[in-house]
């Protein structure tokens, strides 16, 4: 048979294969060497139709490591429950949320299984800030850092966005103690008591917090868990409420990693720009992307609208408690809310990061930290879709979770204390709205792997969920 009818019979060997699910969503497919062996063919032949394969974004090559299965044609079916538009309303988060944070459970299932390794761009983190300590000379921890920050880490953070299509200069930019904080200081330069502020749904409960420990108003604005918030609905709520900012993660938002199209990029500032409010955006998830991460919106202000929120804590390490934002127009005002709300930063962790920024150690974690990932939400979302009945789940191009959807007649919020009983620890749809939605909804995080001990909890997820 001709070469070009034998790669056309691999290549549909393999898709029926992937469609029988003989091999899962992210597992590795036959070497090229096992393939010419057993099916008789060239190595040309086979990588021919591997590329194909790939063409199509159903398998993906990982350098030294072969092909894995990328997405499941049809296989995975992605949520479709949508949020609904009400009159904005005082927020009152549940004291649930509390209870998750202090078990330290928000990013996994189990929290108190812990290796005791530490990842190798940690441990290279931590050499650089100890050499930033050693370095401190005379008497400086007698003295405060500038409100702003360290200039040194400021470059390393405008060299960083300047990568991904923002040319920032370091006075653009303060460290902050985190993205909470930095989200905390935004809405606070914009927004006074009473005013009413959108924000994603379902979407990021820590700015629920805020808002209502600020005396905010929420109006919530259903978002897509693949494109992220719905222009036409922001629209529609711009017109019936004075808006005085919005809080919108374009780049992977929690809970289920939507990305939000350039067009609606776009729209979403000449809104902004017609109703003349503020736009927050909470860029923290960009740098967990899968590929290449994405440009800001900050990227595409030209009237000075977007403040620009971010921090280490999803992308390196939650325990480091360093951010950064961009004030746009407020920039004074929020340099000034820094030194009453924080004073000053770590002198000589600021510096650290910023020498573990400069020798490359963090695009080195980062290209680590993206297989690692990668391979974590395939191996969730494969072990999802095996679960019995109308279960939805979100295939996200980055951040740290997935969105699920079940049954209708499923409770994840009434199943919380259940699931502790069973050891386990979950996040309940209900928590990312302040109007008691989602009720059939949870987002499972993919931050660390699935060894036997995770995948029996998820195991025993499934049990209390759907049995």
């Amino acid at each position: 048979m001709a070469d070009e009818y034998r790669y056309q019979q691999l290549e549909n060997w393999l898709l029926q294969g992937i469609l029988d699910q003989r091999w899962r969503l992210g597992e590795r497919l036959p070497s090229i060497r096992a393939l010419c062996s057993e099916m008789d063919l060239s190595k040309a032949t086979v990588q021919h139709a591997l590329q194909r394969l790939e063409a199509q974004g159903l398998i993906e090559a990982r350098p030294k490591a072969g092909y894995f299965v990328l997405l499941q044609p049809d296989g995975v079916k992605k949520p479709v429950s949508r949020a609904r538009i009400e009159a904005p309303r005082p927020v009152n988060v549940s004291d649930l949320l509390l209870d998750i944070m202090g078990r330290s459970a928000a990013f996994d299932l189990l929290p108190d299984l812990r290796s005791g390794d530490l990842p190798p761009g940690i441990v290279t983190l931590n050499r650089s800030i100890g050499r930033a300590l050693r370095r401190q000379k005379g008497d400086d921890y007698q003295y405060y850092d500038k409100p702003a920050g360290d200039i040194g880490l400021r470059e390393q953070l405008a060299l960083h966005h300047a990568r991904r299509g923002w040319t920032a200069s370091p006075e653009q930019l303060c460290v902050t103690s985190g993205c909470q904080h930095a989200l905390f200081l935004a809405l606070m330069a914009t927004c006074e008591r009473g005013d009413v502020v959108a924000v994603e749904s379902p979407g990021f409960y820590g700015v629920l917090q805020l808002l209502e420990q600020l005396g905010l108003r929420v109006v919530e604005v259903p978002t897509s868990i693949e494109t992220g918030m719905d222009m036409n609905a922001l629209e529609e709520v711009l017109e019936r409420w004075k808006v005085r900012a919005c809080v919108v993660s374009p780049s992977f938002s929690t809970p289920g990693g939507a990305l939000m199209p350039e067009p609606e990029k776009k729209r979403l500032l000449a809104l902004a720009e017609r109703h003349d409010l503020a736009v927050i955006e909470d860029d923290i998830y960009a740098d967990t992307a899968l590929g290449r991460a994405p440009d800001p919106l900050k990227a595409l202000d030209m009237d000075g609208r977007v403040i620009l929120c971010s921090s280490f804590s999803k992308c390196l390490s939650r325990d480091l408690r360093l951010g950064w934002i961009s004030g746009a127009r407020w920039h004074d005002r929020i340099l000034h809310l820094k030194l009453v709300t924080q004073l000053a930063s770590s002198r000589y962790l600021q510096q650290g990061v910023a020498d573990y920024m400069a020798d490359g150690s963090f695009s080195s974690h980062l290209r680590r930290q993206r297989h690692e990932l990668r391979a974590n939400r395939d191996k969730l979302i494969a072990l999802l879709h095996t679960w019995p009945g109308e279960v939805r789940v979100s295939t996200p191009k980055g951040g740290l979770a997935v969105w699920v959807e079940l049954p209708n007649d499923v409770n994840t919020l009434s199943s919380y204390m259940s699931g502790l009983e069973r050891g386990i620890i979950i996040t309940p749809g209900p928590l990312f709205s302040v109007s008691g939605q989602f009720e059939n909804c949870l987002r499972i995080s993919f931050a660390h792997p699935w060894n036997t001990s995770r995948i029996e909890g998820l195991g025993r997820l499934q049990d209390l969920l759907l049995s």
